[in-house]
């Protein structure tokens, strides 16, 4: 019983054989999946989506990534989304200092923006943080009344530490089953475990099985293997914990 904490399903990428792909991965245990919108246009789309599979969960919100596709009317129509679909999270939203021409202060006024809308609605929020861990850590702290996940964890133990003490979980997915992952690896086998989350991003982040290909959910499975290994527990404890974990933070049936 695995729960895939972060996997965009409604890509493009899964248009040509999507029903498929969620076949293999229930088969593999995965029960329920969370997928975070990436900007206003993609909303109706996922929300028909999630209506047509009770394991799948929306969740809103505006990507770092995709400034070019934001406007700041677009806080106010996610807003309205939040309070009409009553979603289970607010995401995905974030910081992004790894790619360049990102407009780093529009990129705040829209986290910033998004965490204020979590709080108010009591939502978790699914944070993007590339080479920004520190800076969301201090927002996320200075906004305060927040619960949420940083998925894709790339930051130290020490930042990963100041999340969980903030009531923030830590998704894994991927990249720890790649040897060479040290730091990641080493987080994995010692941090609290009910405060890890086990994720995709599907179809990105494909494992080291899967080198160039398109990641799927199905993929969780290995990485629940690879974990749970690191940590000298059986697959059966990791899953039952990690699933428990992400009932709690996201509160779906």
């Amino acid at each position: 019983m695995l729960v895939d904490s972060h996997c965009h399903l409604d890509a493009a990428e899964f248009s040509a054989d999507r029903e498929t792909v969620l076949k293999r991965a229930r088969k593999a245990g995965v029960i329920a999946q969370i997928v975070p919108a990436i900007r206003l246009a993609d909303f109706a789309d996922l929300r028909e989506l999630c209506a047509q599979h009770a394991d799948l969960h929306a969740a809103y919100g505006l990507h770092p990534m995709y400034l070019a596709d934001h406007a700041p009317a677009h806080l106010q129509a996610l807003r309205e989304w939040i309070e009409r679909e009553r979603p289970i999270a607010i995401g995905e939203c974030g910081l992004d200092f790894y790619i360049d021409g990102l407009d780093a202060t529009s990129q705040r006024d829209y986290f910033k923006a998004q965490l204020e809308l979590a709080r108010e609605f009591d939502l978790p929020v699914i944070v993007h943080a590339r080479r920004a861990v520190e800076e969301v850590i201090a927002t996320v702290r200075a906004t305060g009344g927040l619960r949420g996940v940083v998925h894709s964890f790339s930051g130290s133990d020490e930042q990963a530490r100041q999340l969980w003490n903030l009531g923030f979980s830590i998704g894994l997915g991927g990249p720890v089953t790649y040897e060479r992952a040290r730091r990641l690896r080493a987080l994995a086998s010692s941090m609290p475990i009910e405060f890890l989350l086990l994720e995709t991003d599907a179809p990105d982040q494909p494992l080291a099985s899967q080198r160039g290909q398109r990641n799927e959910p199905a993929a969780l499975l290995e990485v629940a293997q690879t974990i749970a290994q690191l940590r000298g527990i059986s697959l059966e404890a990791l899953a039952l914990a990690t699933s428990t974990n992400a009932r709690r933070l996201f509160a779906f049936h």
